[in-house]
């Protein structure tokens, strides 16, 4: 029985979004159309933006919209951190959001952050039988890759998540989706400068990406801002040295009058405000105190004006980046996208007022 020109529009459609990227000639054979007819059909789709052509191979457009659930029931995304914490505890949730409601099986791998070797444990993710991965490097602080060529030989498509590859690099050429950290730290300078603070000081950890990120932002904003280059205070071994940090912190107030600071990150916060009490300084009167990640800022005593990088948010873009690089193949440019946090406004900087500024 003969089909429809509708009908057989609506097979090509459905075979596009099934294999992704496919040959005219094919697509007739796995139709059962012959080739010319085909050819008026893919013609016909592309004009109406349904389809895109290139070199003889048809893909859905840039733009298509993601797969239906009925689509991705049989597809495995593996997501691989460096920890189960607060943080990452956020962007796992937008993820898992995000995969139940595309129809798709998500697949948890962790890697201590002192793990050195990522491929082997993404070597044993991959036993899961993954689709695709949505991978956390555990790259160093200063911005050193390692060997990262590995990465362009994974057998299924890749983003990262929370990472920045440099150009050049083995990663450099995978999708990518994470917080700018150095808007999050323009906002918080901003804010500081607009309620009379002309410089401030960092206060910050070394052992992360992140925290490598902040200290960067930092530079830029100061730069950018036009604002005192306060001092930069290491913080290094979180939670074991928060007395001199504070210490620091009291002597720079007094010496130097810089009376705002920068935390990176929430607990280290948290801990300073009642050691920094003990030496006379009191947050939000006698120093403005913003912390950076916005896990456990609200709970804060007085409850503290933080950056809020998206982090639900990076974890679902993460998924539909994925799923829209499943369905389009390797047709689809690569995308690095970049999402903006959020200040997060209240107390712990003076004014008393919750809000949030972008």
């Amino acid at each position: 029985m003969a089909i429809t020109a509708e009908q057989r529009r609506a097979r090509i459609l459905d075979t596009v979004r099934e294999l992704g990227s496919v040959r005219v000639v094919d697509l007739a054979e796995r139709i059962g159309s012959a080739p010319v007819t085909v050819r008026r059909d893919v013609a016909a789709l592309a004009d109406s933006g349904l389809l895109r052509r290139s070199h003889g191979t048809v893909s859905l457009p840039l733009d298509a919209p993601l797969p239906s659930a009925a689509m991705n029931r049989d597809r495995v995304i593996g997501i691989l951190v460096p920890s189960v914490g607060p943080y990452f505890d956020e962007v796992i949730a937008g993820a898992r959001a995000a995969a139940q409601t595309a129809g798709v099986r998500l697949v948890l791998g962790i890697t201590p952050y002192e793990a050195a070797d990522d491929q082997a444990q993404v070597a044993q993710l991959l036993d899961a039988g993954l689709d695709g991965l949505l991978l956390t490097p555990n790259w160093r602080p200063g911005g050193d890759t390692g060997d990262s060529a590995w990465l362009r030989e994974l057998p299924v498509p890749a983003v990262l998540v929370e990472r920045i590859a440099p150009p050049g690099s083995g990663a450099a050429q995978l999708d990518s989706v994470g917080s700018d950290h150095a808007h999050g730290v323009l906002l918080a300078l901003r804010h500081l400068l607009s309620i009379g603070h002309e410089s401030v000081m960092l206060a910050a950890r070394e052992d992360s990406w992140t925290a490598h990120q902040v200290r960067a932002g930092y530079a830029e904003a100061v730069r950018l801002l036009g604002i005192g280059h306060g001092p930069v205070i290491d913080i290094h071994r979180p939670g074991l040295d928060t007395e001199t940090v504070a210490s620091r912190i009291a002597d720079v107030v007094t010496r130097d009058g810089v009376h705002a600071v920068l935390v990176h990150n929430d607990r280290e916060a948290i801990r300073l405000a009642p050691l920094l009490r003990s030496r006379g300084l009191r947050v939000p009167d006698d120093l403005a105190m913003i912390s950076y990640d916005d896990v456990f800022a609200a709970l804060a005593a007085p409850p503290l004006t933080a950056v809020a990088p998206p982090k639900r948010a990076v974890g679902s873009v993460a998924v539909e980046m994925m799923l829209r690089r499943l369905g389009a193949g390797p047709d689809l440019p690569v995308h690095h996208v970049r999402l903006l946090p959020g200040l997060k406004i209240r107390t712990s900087c003076g004014g008393g007022g919750a809000g949030e500024a972008g």
